[in-house]
C-alpha cells in the first residue's frame, strides 16, 4: 500500500497544576480557541475545545506525522506561556504534568463533543477527579491513586 491512511479521534484531558481554578470564564473562550490553533497548526485538528476553571478537553484528529506527546507537549508548554501573558492573575498559571488521551470510536464523536460542550453543567455535580477516574474505568486504565494527581 503506497499510502498511509489514518484516522484517529482523540479525547485529551489535563488539569492545572494542582486543579486550581485558574482559568475563569474571562480567559476560557481565548484560550480554547489558543489551544485549537496550536493542535491545528500541528495538523492535529481540533473539532472541540473545551471545559472549566480547573481543567480542560480537547478533541482532534492526531496528526499521522506526530506522536500524542509531542502534541501534548507543545500545547502544554505553548499556552501555559501564553497564559503568563494575558494578565497579572495568571503569572503563576502552570498544568498538570501528566494528561489522559483516550481513543475515540467514528460512532461517539458527536457523543464525546456534546460531552465537552456542556463542561460547566457536568460539572455542578461532579469533580474532575472523579471525571478523570470515569474516563480511567471506562477504558479500563489501570493506575495508582498516588500517582495520578501532582
Amino acid at each position: 500500500m503506497p499510502q498511509s491512511l489514518v484516522k484517529n479521534y482523540l479525547h485529551i484531558t489535563f488539569s492545572t497544576k494542582g486543579r486550581l481554578p485558574l482559568m475563569d470564564k474571562s480567559i476560557q473562550e481565548k484560550l480554547h480557541g489558543y489551544l485549537a490553533g496550536i493542535c491545528n497548526d500541528m495538523e492535529c485538528y481540533a473539532i472541540e475545545v473545551g471545559g472549566v476553571e480547573d481543567h480542560v478537553h480537547i478533541l482532534c484528529l492526531l496528526s499521522k506525522k506526530l506522536a500524542l506527546i509531542k502534541l501534548l507537549e507543545n500545547v502544554k508548554k505553548n499556552s501555559s506561556k501564553w497564559m503568563k501573558t494575558q494578565g497579572e492573575q495568571y503569572q503563576n498559571f502552570y498544568w498538570q504534568i501528566g494528561y489522559g488521551a483516550f481513543s475515540v470510536n467514528p460512532s461517539e464523536f458527536e457523543i464525546v463533543r456534546r460531552y465537552i460542550q456542556n463542561q460547566e453543567k457536568h460539572h455542578r455535580k461532579k469533580s474532575y477527579k472523579d471525571e478523570y477516574r470515569g474516563f480511567l474505568k471506562k477504558y479500563d486504565v489501570e493506575y495508582d491513586e498516588q500517582y495520578v494527581w501532582d
